[in-house]
């Protein structure tokens, strides 16, 4: 239902174009979106029903802002400025590079070929992006080889190794004409275009030259550089008509989950795809459009000299915005490339559609099957303990969640026990962690868990019960996980007289309760672990005379354990403020403590 405040905001909403906010309770804004209406598409939100994504984000909405604008694209450019400055949860961002190595020749007096993961405007050549580093690498290798440009690392006053191998022009030694570089960039250019023509002539006429003069070893380089050009740039498949750098971009929309994909075309062949997957809130295409001004505004993704794209979308904004030409091809080679890239979006949100049906089943499916066998209603979160300790010392508790089948791991917690210092007392430790899980809840009013999971048998579940009926009055279920002799989960204890409730040792539901006893055990363990080496070595310490607590914690911090301290000189121990003498006493208590502890590990 929508709130008073709403409706008196929608009611204003004016018959512009510009962008609008959306705000959480908090005040956060966790959506941004543009429309040519604001009064329409802002409305449209609160007075349809929605499914999946959009209805989460309206769910969530407690007020929202918005901004006119002159035009569809200034709100464009609004919409963009908005998203990568509050980075809305609900926006698909595109906060991460690709990754996609380019060949770059630097802007410089002498310039140099090298591969970098960044596009700049710093007035260099780019080309790429190449399907991964060693392509990439094995092209630039190429190039050096053959059109070499400067190699080594400026003058020195000598010719460099590289210049004796054929693969600097010799900056290394001399003034390389500028002409010079020109001309060698120019048949780089026209090789990383796609034109191998000019390159194997010339190639084969340097083979021949050195068969001819018996320079066998160097025939054969050059023909191994044939090779490669045979190999890993003509045998790719030629699927476009012109050599144009294009990028080629269409999608899929099935159950509010929208699928790109883009093609790179570079050198007339399809060099890499990128597929994104995303749940939406908006429509296809305002979200496509966010998504291709987002992906061509980040720092390393270089503009081809045109780009593809379905029908529908607004063209001319994103081309004016990007100021390269953006078209919808209508017949051809291009209209056949844009159903392949289209076809291969529903492929892959098909195959995502096959995995969350998989994962749904370990997941929620699982838990459907252990409140099925529990004869308990559907829920959703379980909550876990368990307790660690040695012989009774430093006693832990700690508990793990899980929500529909899924470890939320910020929703663990650790407990140091307070009632139950030096002697293992399970239904003590259980009361106490109990007691202060749950009235800690009550008193911050926050829901309860739909399920108590306990590593342990009868009297853990007994102690949880205690508490939560007759001390907070609480009606949670009490779920007990018992292991076989082999120490491998066997049943669930519930109900009256805790019976033994079976679970298919096949099931996702057993592997759930399997996976769930197995984390509650590792993180009590780790705990206690950690509380017990700190333990152990701040009271060794805080026996010694002269050593308070701030002495100790940089002793401590400094050196991590008691033998470290022991090996440690006099003088570093000094070092950090220790007065001489109860340096020395430190050394001596301790390096005692360490060979008595030494010894006896021999034994």
């Amino acid at each position: 239902m929508v709130s008073e405040h709403l409706e008196r905001k929608l009611a204003l909403l004016p018959d512009r174009p510009g962008c609008y906010m959306m705000k959480d309770i908090n005040g956060k804004i966790i959506y941004v979106g543009k429309a040519k209406n604001l009064k329409n598409r802002v409305r449209s939100y609160f007075k349809s029903s929605h499914t999946g994504k959009v209805a989460a984000m309206v769910s969530q909405v407690h007020d929202f802002d918005i901004i006119v604008t002159d035009s569809n694209k200034e709100s464009f450019l609004l919409e963009i400025t908005l998203i990568q400055e509050h980075q809305p949860y609900y926006n698909i961002k595109l906060l991460h590079t690709t990754g996609y190595p380019y060949i770059k020749i630097t802007n410089e007096r002498d310039p140099q070929i090298k591969i970098t993961g960044q596009v700049e405007h710093d007035g260099a050549y780019y080309f790429g992006p190449y399907p991964n580093v060693t392509a990439a690498e094995g092209t630039v290798s190429f190039i050096q080889k053959v059109y070499p440009l400067r190699r080594c690392n400026g003058y020195q006053g000598r010719p460099c190794l590289y210049y004796h191998l054929g693969q600097c022009l010799g900056a290394c030694f001399q003034d390389v004409p500028k002409e010079t570089y020109d001309r060698q960039i120019e048949r780089i250019k026209s090789f990383l275009n796609g034109n191998t023509g000019e390159v194997k002539k010339h190639l084969v006429a340097k083979m021949k030259t050195a068969s001819a003069q018996m320079e066998y070893e160097r025939a054969a380089e050059i023909r191994d550089q044939l090779h490669y050009i045979d190999v890993t740039v003509e045998k790719q498949k030629i699927i476009s008509n012109d050599k144009t750098p294009r990028d080629i971009i269409n999608f899929y929309l099935d159950k509010g989950w929208l699928s790109i994909q883009v093609f790179f075309i570079r050198q007339a062949r399809l060099m890499k795809r990128e597929k994104r997957l995303f749940p939406v809130v908006d429509t296809a295409e305002e979200e496509m459009t966010s998504f291709i001004l987002q992906f061509y505004q980040r720092k390393n993704n270089l503009l081809p000299k045109e780009i593809l794209l379905p029908a529908g979308l607004p063209n001319q904004e994103i081309s004016d915005i990007l100021g390269v030409p953006v078209r919808t091809p209508q017949r051809g080679e291009k209209r056949r490339l844009m159903k392949l890239a289209g076809e291969n979006a529903e492929l892959a949100l098909n195959d995502k559609f096959r995995l969350m049906a998989i994962d749904t089943e370990k997941t929620t499916g699982a838990m459907k099957e252990i409140t099925d066998a529990l004869g308990l209603p559907a829920g959703h979160k379980i909550e876990a303990f368990d307790h660690s300790h040695i012989q009774g010392a430093d006693p832990v508790s700690a508990m793990v969640v899980f929500v529909d089948g899924k470890p939320a791991k910020k929703l663990y917690r650790k407990y140091k026990l307070k009632t139950v210092i030096n002697h293992a007392d399970e239904a003590a430790s259980t009361r106490e962690v109990i007691r202060r899980r749950y009235s800690r809840l009550l008193k911050e009013g926050q829901p309860m868990p739909d399920m108590i999971f306990m590593d342990g048998g009868e009297i853990q579940m007994d102690a949880v019960k205690d508490v939560l009926v007759n001390e907070l009055d609480l009606d949670i279920p009490v779920v007990g996980m018992v292991k076989h002799d082999k120490h491998k989960t066997a049943d669930l204890l519930y109900g009256s007289g805790d019976q033994h409730v079976h679970l298919n040792p096949r099931s996702q539901g057993f592997y759930l309760v399997q996976r769930i006893q197995d984390e509650v055990h590792r993180f009590a363990i780790t705990f206690h672990r950690k509380t017990h080496t700190k333990h152990s070595l701040s009271s060794r310490l805080d026996q010694i005379q002269g050593v308070g607590s701030k002495t100790r914690n940089k002793l401590l911090k400094n050196f991590g354990s008691i033998n470290a301290i022991a090996d440690a000189p006099v003088e570093q121990i000094h070092q950090l403020g220790i007065p001489q003498k109860t340096a020395q006493l430190i050394k001596v208590s301790l390096q005692k403590h360490a060979e008595v502890n030494r010894g006896s590990s021999h034994d």
